[in-house]
């Protein structure tokens, strides 16, 4: 900085970016959530290991191999300047949507749990549709650095390859990450400047567009969410174990390692319900814990993007933050029987290294953000 004596008022003041060390504590709590998912996914999935004549650390060591490569991925991107990104989005989405066509209309495609979300190709097995979630915000963060209009010609290509996503994940059938896609465009919309009226309106033709193509199982998983026990043994079965892992866990929890409910009892526990064994185990504690760390780096994804220097990186970071956050609370809503169950895993915790590997990607983007400051240079005369 440049001074001058006796002079109390600059005449004009000049803004330059400069680099700064990273959030360390947006890295401290990644790897906490990190650590404490490894250990879950090892003790909620070594009973069913066991149960297929496996090695029982067979789930875990494979989530650890993901774990490498994300961590990988992870400081890659947080040493590429975030802004290089931006001519990507394109070959990105078009990438992503390619992806999801093989996984529907070709023999690469493989149906799991009745549901056809996963692309084989050799000893590689990935779900696409995770993608979806850094090429919708890398795209919508491009298209709406410069300005937030709606109705903007040069948009919609991308709204046409958008929608095209969305229909390829409706018809896997994947509901919760169509609206998780949805959801984290609406808050980097409003970020942008967007009309708050056109948001309201969003949500209800959004409701009605649910309401109206909703599936029968998924009709059911609503009333079965009002009354478990009226298909106790069917599609109430998984949220009923869920609350007897909560009740067992109490305050203290069982023990780590000690869960009843994972041995065969809650058929998804290393997946979707994991949460539910966290419950059991570690009781309100472990759970309220994981809850804050969650918190945490909701404000520190969020202090991320209001510290950025340019528009660019401002709604990269919210689309980044409030994706994993609300995939985040969603699951743990739907496990503790807050809201109806849907198929959507736990960021950084559940088993899966397509989910795992996509998140510490993003995370990487997070963390270059969060090196970049404005420094103001004062000139005086």
């Amino acid at each position: 900085m440049y001074y001058q004596k006796n002079r109390t008022h600059p005449t004009h003041t000049n803004t330059t970016y400069t680099h700064t060390p990273a959030d360390s504590l947006l890295i401290v709590v990644v790897v906490f959530i990190v650590v404490f998912g490894v250990m879950a996914v090892f003790s909620a999935s070594a009973p069913k290991a066991i149960g297929l004549g496996e090695n029982p650390f067979s789930f875990t060591l494979k989530q650890l191999i993901w774990l490498i490569l994300g961590v990988g991925g992870a400081w890659f991107f947080s040493r590429l300047d975030y802004r290089k990104l931006k001519p990507w989005a394109g070959t990105l989405a078009l990438f992503v949507l390619a992806t999801l066509a093989l996984v529907k209309f070709s023999p690469l495609g493989v149906t799991v749990n009745e549901a056809k979300r996963w692309l084989v190709i050799g000893p590689i097995q990935f779900q696409p549709s995770e993608l979806a979630k850094p090429a919708l915000v890398l795209y919508f963060a491009t298209l709406f650095s410069k300005d937030c209009s709606i109705l903007d010609s040069r948009k919609y290509p991308f709204y046409a390859i958008f929608a095209a996503m969305l229909l390829l994940i409706y018809m896997q059938p994947n509901l919760s990450m169509i609206i998780l896609l949805l959801m984290t465009s609406l808050a980097m919309y409003y970020v942008a400047g967007g009309s708050a009226k056109i948001i309201a309106g969003s949500f209800g033709l959004g409701a009605l567009a649910v309401a109206t193509t909703i599936r029968g199982y998924q009709l059911q998983r609503i009333k079965v969410w009002w009354d478990p026990f009226s298909d106790a043994l069917g599609a109430g079965y998984n949220i009923i174990q869920s609350m007897v892992a909560f009740s067992s866990g109490g305050f203290f929890g069982v023990g780590f390692g000690n869960s009843k409910q994972k041995l065969s009892w809650l058929p998804e526990g290393h997946t979707d319900f994991i949460f539910a064994i966290i419950g059991e185990e570690f009781g309100f504690l472990g759970c309220f814990f994981l809850v804050c760390l969650f918190c945490v780096f909701l404000h520190r994804g969020f202090l991320i993007a209001k510290k950025c220097p340019d528009m660019f990186g401002k709604i990269l970071a919210v689309g980044i933050t409030f994706s994993i956050c609300f995939q985040a609370f969603t699951n743990m809503s739907v496990a503790s029987s807050f809201v109806p169950a849907t198929g959507i895993p736990l960021p950084f915790i559940s088993y899966g290294g397509s989910s795992l590997f996509v998140s510490l990607c993003m995370i990487g983007v997070l963390i270059n953000i969060s090196k970049k400051r404005v420094q103001r240079i004062v000139h005086y005369v």
